[in-house]
C-alpha cells in the first residue's frame, strides 16, 4: 500500500500544485520521481496483496513473452487500459484487457488483491475485479508465458490452485491453448469481443461465439444479426473451411462431450518459436496471423470469412452458393425458386421450394449431393455411434428429416448429423467439400430413375446417329472436292500420304475456309498484315466478309511442326470451350497450305507487353493477378474439368494472348496431348516443348502429367510478376535462372526483390508474396510436391494456408560464361524433335 500512496501523492502533487508553489514542492517531486523511476524500471514478478501493481509498473512472464501493465491508445491517450501485451514483438500486440469499457482517466490506478482473495483495479473504487466466488488463503497473481493470466491460492510447494484465470474471459484474441466455447458444467461461455476500432478497445459489434443448439457450430454475431458461420466440425477442420494439408506451424483441436465443447490450438514442437494467434477484428474478420519476423509485420494466416457466399443465408432456404457462378444463388436440382420475380431481380432471400412435395406414407427416398458446406445446424440431431446406413433408417422413420450426413466425415466416414426444416447457408465446393442426402418423394425419385434410362438411350444413339450423319457429311464433302478438283485440273490438296489418311478419318466439327476467303481476308497476306511468326509459322491478321476479324496462324514449309501437331491442334482445341482458351474457328487445307483460323487477340501476346520496357507500365498489379488467375483457370479447366484431360506440354508466356479487355487465352495446342480417364502419367522418347518451361522429370526423363503444365505455370507466373525471362536472367550476386533467385529470396525474406518495380506501388505487398510462394510451390523439383491446378486456383482466390516451397528444378546455371552465352542467343527456342539424352534445359 505504500506504492499506491507514493503513487497518488506523486499524482497529486503534479496536479494540484499552483505556479506560485513550484519551488517549496521541487524537493518533494524530485524524491517521488526518482522513486517512481526505480520502480518503473523494475518488473514485478507477481501481484498479491502486498505487491500492488501500479500505473508505470509492468510483470514480465518468466521467458519474456509477454508483459502486462496499463497503457493507453493514441486515439485516447487519456485513457488507461490494464492489459497483456506481446513484449518480444515491435508493435507491442494487446491480446487482452481487463477493464476495456471502464478506462482510468488518470495515473492513479492501482491493480492489487483485497483482504478477501479477489483481483481488483482501484481508482478509487473497483473499476474491475476477478470475481472469484472461491475463498483464498495465500493469493496470488502471475503471467504465463502463454500469456494467461492466473490467479489462485499458492501452496507450499509453490504451486498455484488457480481460482481465476484470464483465459476463461477472451476479448479479442485467441492465444494457442485459449478454449474457445462453453463448459455445460459451470455455464461459463468463452466467447471472442471485436474492439470498437483498432485503437478503441472496448466493446465492439462483433461476437464469435458457439451455439450448442442442434450439433454445435461456430457463429459470428454483428449485435443481433448472425452474419457468418463457421459449419459443423467433420473430423478435421469445420465444413465449409478447405483442407489446408499438411500443417507444420500449428495443430488444432475440437472437443465436444456432455460437460462441454470447445475449440483450441497448439503450436506444434517443430515451430515453438513462431507466433500464432487468432483475432476477431473491428469489422467482423476472423482471422488467424503469424508474426513475420522478417517484416516485423502480422500476416494473415487464414481468412474464415473470405467471399460473398460466407454472408450467411445468402441465398436463402434449399439453394447453394457458387462464388463463380452467375448468378451466385442456385436452387438444388429438385427444387425452384420460391419467389421467381424476386429471385430473377437477384433477390434470393426467399430462396428455394421443392417441385414434388414429400409423401411420406408411400416411401420416400434420398439422393447425394457432394461438394457442400454443410446446412445450418441448429435445427439438427446428431450421434456419434450411427454409421451412414443406420442413419439413412433413422432419417427415413422421422417424416420431418430432410436430410442426413456423416457427422465424421474423414476416410470412410463416421456419426450421424440429421436436418430438419428447410436446408440453409450451403456453398458449393469443387474440392474439399462433404456429402448431403437429401429426402426426395418416390415420385421424385421415380422420375429421375426415368429419366436416367432414358438419357442412357439418348446417349446410346445420339452418338450413333451423330456419327453416321459426320460420316456421310464427310463423304459427301469428299465426292463434291473430288469432282471439283477434277473438274479444275489441279491437285487442291498436296499434303503428304498421312496428311491425307489423318484429315479422311478425322471426324472433326470445324468449319473449312478456302485459300480465296484467306488470301482475300488478309490482303494476300500481305507483309502489312503479319502480326508475328512463331515455331509453326507465321501469323497475320485478317477480316472476314461479315466484318469479323481474325487471326491466320500459316504452317511454314520450312517449320519442324507438321502434320502431326497441325491435327493435333485442331482435333483438340476444335472440342474445348473455355473463356481462357483461345478460340479456334476453323482451318484451311487447300493446295498444300496448313492453316489454323483463331478469333483475333487484339493486344497479342503476352511477352510481347510483360517484357516490353515501356508496354509493361500499362500492366499494373491488378491487371497481372488477373491474367495469372485466368491462366490457372484455364489449365484447371483443361486437367479436370473438360471431358478430355489435356496436357498443353508448351505453355509459356508467348502462348498466352490478351483480348480487348486484357483477358489472358491460352494458345498452341499443337504439342498438347490428351490423356484418358483413368491416365495420370505418360512418358515419350520425343520431348516437345521450350527450355527454361520444362520441368526435369520431362526434360531428363520424358515422363509428363499435369504437374509438367504445373511447372511451367509456376515459371509464367514468376515471369508475370518479375518482368524478367526465366532463361537468360542474369544477376551479379550469383548464377541462377529466375527460379533460383526467386527462391533464393524467398528464404531471405527479401521477396520483394523479385518484384518488377512497375508494380511496386500497388502496396499489396502481401498479395505479392503470396503470389510468388505458390509460384516456386509450383516449380519445385518433385512433381507429387507440386500442387495440382484445383488447389492453385484455390491458393490464388483464397487466404488459406500455403505450404513451405521446397528447392526448385532447374535452378541454377552452369557457369558465368555458359550463362553469357546462352543469353545472348535471345527468345528460347521451341524444340520438337530432340532425344531426351541431349536435353540439357537450364
Amino acid at each position: 500500500m505504500l506504492l499506491y500512496y507514493i503513487l497518488y501523492y506523486h499524482t497529486k502533487t503534479q496536479t494540484e500544485i499552483g505556479l506560485g508553489n513550484i519551488m517549496k514542492s521541487t524537493i518533494h517531486i524530485l524524491f517521488f520521481f526518482s522513486f517512481t523511476f526505480l520502480i518503473t524500471c523494475t518488473a514485478l514478478d507477481t501481484i498479491t496483496t502486498n505487491h500492488p501493481l501500479g500505473d508505470g509498473e509492468t510483470i514480465v512472464s518468466e521467458h519474456g513473452e509477454f508483459e502486462m501493465g496499463f497503457f493507453n491508445t493514441s486515439r485516447l491517450p487519456q485513457n488507461r487500459y490494464f492489459g497483456i501485451w506481446y513484449k518480444k514483438i515491435s508493435e507491442g500486440t494487446v491480446v487482452w484487457v481487463a477493464n476495456r469499457d471502464h478506462p482510468v482517466t488518470n495515473t492513479s490506478g492501482v491493480v492489487t488483491v483485497t483482504s478477501k482473495g479477489i483481483l481488483v483495479l482501484v481508482n478509487g473504487t473497483v473499476i474491475w475485479s476477478s470475481n472469484s466466488s472461491r475463498s483464498v488463503n495465500n493469493p496470488i497473481a502471475q503471467l504465463l508465458d502463454s500469456g494467461n493470466l492466473v490467479f489462485g491460492d499458492k501452496n507450499d510447494d509453490g504451486t498455484l490452485n488457480i481460482t481465476w484465470q484470464s483465459f476463461d474471459h477472451p476479448v479479442d484474441n485467441s492465444l494457442p491453448g485459449m478454449k474457445l466455447g462453453i463448459d455445460f458444467v459451470t455455464g461459463m461461455q468463452r466467447n471472442l469481443f471485436s474492439w470498437k476500432s483498432d485503437d478503441d478497445p472496448s466493446s465492439g459489434n462483433f461476437v464469435y461465439r458457439i451455439n450448442p443448439k442442434g450439433y454445435p457450430q461456430f457463429e459470428l454475431w454483428n449485435g443481433p444479426t448472425l452474419t457468418y458461420r463457421s459449419g459443423p466440425w467433420v473430423g478435421d477442420r469445420f465444413s465449409g473451411i478447405p483442407r489446408i494439408g499438411s500443417n507444420e506451424l500449428f495443430k488444432v483441436q475440437y472437443v465436444m462431450s456432455e460437460k462441454e465443447v470447445y475449440y483450441t490450438f497448439e503450436v506444434t514442437n517443430t515451430s515453438e518459436s513462431a507466433i500464432v494467434r487468432s483475432i476477431l477484428l473491428p469489422d467482423g474478420g476472423l482471422q488467424r496471423q503469424t508474426w513475420n519476423k522478417e517484416t516485423q509485420k502480422w500476416g494473415n494466416y487464414l481468412s474464415l470469412k473470405v467471399n460473398d457466399c460466407d454472408i450467411y443465408k445468402s441465398c436463402g432456404g434449399n439453394s447453394v452458393c457458387n462464388i463463380d457462378s452467375s448468378p451466385k444463388c442456385e436452387c438444388m436440382q429438385w427444387f425452384h425458386p420460391n419467389l421467381q420475380e424476386a429471385w430473377s431481380a437477384a433477390d434470393w432471400s426467399g430462396g428455394c421450394v421443392r417441385n414434388i412435395q414429400l409423401d411420406c406414407e408411400n416411401g420416400d427416398g434420398f439422393k447425394k449431393v457432394s461438394g457442400l458446406k454443410l446446412p445450418d445446424t441448429s435445427l439438427s440431431w446428431y450421434s456419434m455411434t450411427l454409421n451412414l446406413q443406420e442413419c439413412e433408417r433413422q432419417c427415413l422413420e422421422d417424416c420431418s428429416c430432410m436430410a442426413y450426413s456423416n457427422a465424421d466425415h474423414r476416410g470412410s466416414g463416421s456419426g450421424c448429423l440429421l436436418w430438419f426444416g428447410n436446408l440453409t447457408d450451403m456453398r458449393g465446393y469443387t474440392e474439399d467439400g462433404q456429402d448431403l442426402y437429401i429426402r426426395l418423394a418416390a415420385s421424385e425419385l421415380e422420375k429421375e430413375k426415368k429419366s436416367s434410362s432414358t438419357n442412357r438411350v439418348v446417349v446410346i444413339i445420339i452418338p450413333v446417329l451423330a456419327a453416321t450423319a459426320v460420316i456421310g457429311v464427310l463423304f459427301l464433302l469428299y465426292a463434291f472436292r473430288k469432282r471439283k478438283l477434277k473438274r479444275k485440273g489441279i491437285e487442291r490438296l498436296k499434303f503428304d500420304g498421312e496428311a491425307n489418311n489423318r484429315i479422311g478419318k478425322d471426324e472433326l466439327d470445324l468449319p473449312l475456309f478456302t485459300l480465296m476467303q484467306i488470301a482475300k481476308a488478309t490482303n494476300d497476306f500481305s507483309f502489312n498484315n503479319k502480326l508475328g511468326e512463331g515455331g509453326f509459322g507465321p501469323v497475320y491478321k485478317g477480316m472476314l466478309d461479315k466484318g469479323q476479324e481474325i487471326a491466320v496462324k500459316r504452317l511454314s514449309r520450312t517449320s519442324r511442326q507438321g502434320i502431326d501437331e497441325f491435327m493435333n491442334e485442331v482435333s483438340i482445341i476444335a472440342k474445348l470451350q473455355h473463356r481462357n482458351l483461345v478460340k479456334l474457328l476453323g482451318c484451311c487445307v487447300e493446295e498444300g497450305e496448313r492453316m489454323l483460323i483463331y478469333e483475333y487477340m487484339p493486344n497479342r501476346g503476352l511477352d510481347s507487353i510483360i517484357f516490353d520496357k515501356v508496354l509493361c507500365k500499362s500492366l499494373d498489379w491488378l491487371k497481372r493477378y488477373n491474367i495469372i488467375n485466368g491462366i490457372a483457370r484455364g489449365l484447371l479447366y483443361l486437367h479436370e474439368d473438360s471431358r478430355l484431360r489435356i496436357i498443353h506440354r508448351d505453355l509459356k508466356v508467348s502462348n498466352i494472348l490478351l483480348d480487348h479487355e486484357i483477358n489472358p487465352k491460352i494458345s498452341d495446342f499443337g504439342m498438347a496431348r490428351i490423356f484418358g480417364g483413368s491416365e495420370t502419367e505418360a512418358s515419350t522418347t520425343r520431348v516437345v516443348g521450350t527450355y527454361g518451361y520444362m520441368p526435369p522429370e520431362y526434360a531428363i526423363e520424358g515422363l509428363f502429367s499435369t504437374k509438367s503444365d504445373v511447372y511451367s505455370f509456376g515459371v509464367l507466373v514468376l515471369e508475370i510478376v518479375s518482368g524478367k525471362k526465366n532463361r537468360g536472367f542474369k544477376h551479379p550476386d550469383h548464377n541462377h535462372n529466375l527460379l533460383g533467385h526467386a527462391w533464393r529470396r524467398y528464404n531471405e525474406g527479401r521477396h520483394l526483390e523479385v518484384v518488377d518495380p512497375v508494380i511496386m506501388e500497388s502496396n499489396n505487398h502481401y498479395e505479392l508474396f503470396r503470389v510468388i510462394q505458390i509460384a516456386l510451390l509450383c516449380v519445385q523439383q518433385y512433381q507429387e510436391e507440386r500442387p495440382s491446378m484445383s488447389s492453385v486456383v484455390l491458393m490464388l482466390s483464397s487466404k488459406i494456408e500455403l505450404p513451405i516451397p521446397k528447392e526448385p528444378g532447374f535452378y541454377s546455371e552452369r557457369n558465368p560464361e555458359e550463362n553469357h552465352s546462352s543469353s545472348s542467343k535471345g527468345e528460347s527456342e521451341t524444340i520438337n524433335q530432340v532425344s531426351i539424352t541431349h536435353v540439357a534445359p537450364r
